[in-house]
Parts: structure tokens; sequence; C-alpha cells
């Protein structure tokens, strides 16, 4: 079935990644510790520690970066003790956006999220506004150019639950979040690197902004992303232009 395009956000959201390495190591070192913390060091027994190592070699960090972060989660180093927390809230249009956040002072935190959703146009929302408008699920993208029957074959087999074309030839393979190790490493098996292999929060429908409204509702997504205590930033949004 086909879908609106999604390459402009995903090359956006690339872009912006590059220009904040340092940024990204930061947290990336928050999620390896968590996810540690929780589920053990053991790289082979803990997918969320696998997943967050694998994105933390992709942004080069260094290994001994890795391993202390580890360490720091399973116990053997003293250090800040983050939590986990989600806010939810409107956008431009009364768009719907979660908040995830990894942060050591959550009054601090539900502050500077206030702040920028006021500031730019959008507004908190209480606990279960808008998460009911999303699913938690394993996402691939696949580039425009891949061989749509060849992996909609390897997806499916692999246990993939749908496999969903874009206008632009693009791409995108879902999955339960139980089957996300497993579905990447036959799709890397059979050939197909992902552009971007991530476990999210994906909205049950989407609205697409242009214009000004595109602008705006960019800018308050920026704000939201560039929080230090904020992991990841969802929305029901797809931007034009």
């Amino acid at each position: 079935m086909a879908g609106h395009s999604k390459w402009a956000n995903i090359k956006h959201k690339k872009a912006a990644t590059d220009a904040k390495r340092g940024k990204i190591w930061t947290r990336l070192i928050k999620e390896i510790t968590v996810a540690a913390r929780m589920g053990g060091g053991d790289i082979a027994s803990n997918p969320r520690l696998r997943l967050a190592v694998e994105k933390a070699a992709d942004a080069n960090m260094p290994k001994e970066n890795v391993q202390r972060a580890i360490t720091r989660g399973t116990g053997g180093l003293d250090g800040a003790n983050y939590e986990e927390v989600r806010y939810e809230g409107y956008g431009i249009n009364g768009a719907a956006i979660l908040v995830d956040c990894m942060t050591d002072n959550r009054v601090r935190t539900v502050a500077e999220v206030r702040h920028a959703f006021s500031k730019f146009g959008g507004n908190m929302g209480s606990e279960g506004s808008v998460a009911f408008m999303f699913q938690h699920c394993g996402q691939f993208f696949f580039a425009p150019g891949t061989s749509e029957d060849a992996l909609m074959e390897a997806a499916l087999e692999a246990g993939a639950q749908d496999v969903i074309a874009d206008e632009e030839g693009g791409f995108e393979v879902l999955c339960a979040v139980p089957d996300f190790a497993q579905l990447k490493d036959s799709l890397q098996a059979a050939g197909f690197k992902p552009e971007v292999a991530e476990i999210v929060m994906k909205p049950n429908t989407e609205i697409t902004f242009s214009g000004d409204d595109a602008i705006k509702m960019q800018k308050l997504l920026d704000a939201l992303e560039n929080l230090d205590d904020v992991q990841e930033v969802y929305s029901n949004v797809i931007i034009e232009g």
C-alpha cells in the first residue's frame, strides 16, 4: 500500500543528527546506561542494549565510552541516576506529540519541555492525552530502488507485520518490538541494509503540513529535540517542503 513520502523527513533528521554529534553521544550514553541497568550488560540477552550499542557504533562513539556506560549501568561506576519519563502534548493545529526523556531532575525537565511547547505554539497535555494515537513497534526504512518483491518476501518470512511502499519508491517495514533484533539480522543476511532501523512510537494516522504551518511545526519539534534531557520526539505530522 502507498503512503506519504517520508524521505525528506528522514534526511532532515539525519542531517540534524550529524550536526550535533556530541549531543547524540550524550543521549546514547544515557540510553546505554539505562538499558544496562534494566536488562543487564550482556548485549546478546539484552535487545535494548544491543540496539543502543549499534547506534553508538553508527555514531562513531569510541568503544571505551560505550563500555564505561555499560559498566555504570550495571553498578560498576558512580554517575547520575537517570529515569525515563514521557510527556505528551499538542503542536500546531492540534498535532500529536510525544516527548521521551531521560532525566536526573524531573522538575527541571518538565519545566523545559513545557516552555518549549508554549514558546513555539504548542501546549502540554495530560498523561494519555495523545499516546493512544501511537503504537510501539520496530521500524525500518529502505531507500528507493530496493526490490519490492525480494524485500517483502524476506521481511514477511522473517516475521515482519507489514511492508509499506512509499510514493518515492522507498519502503517501510514494521514489526513487533520483541521481533526487532531477529528481523534486523534476517534482513541484513538477505542483503537489505536499512537507512533507519529503530524501535519507535509510530502514529496510527498521519497529517501533512506545508507552508507556514510546516515551518512552525518544525521549529517546535526542533526546540523539543534540542533540550538536553530529551531522547526522542515523535509526532503524527509529515512536513512537506
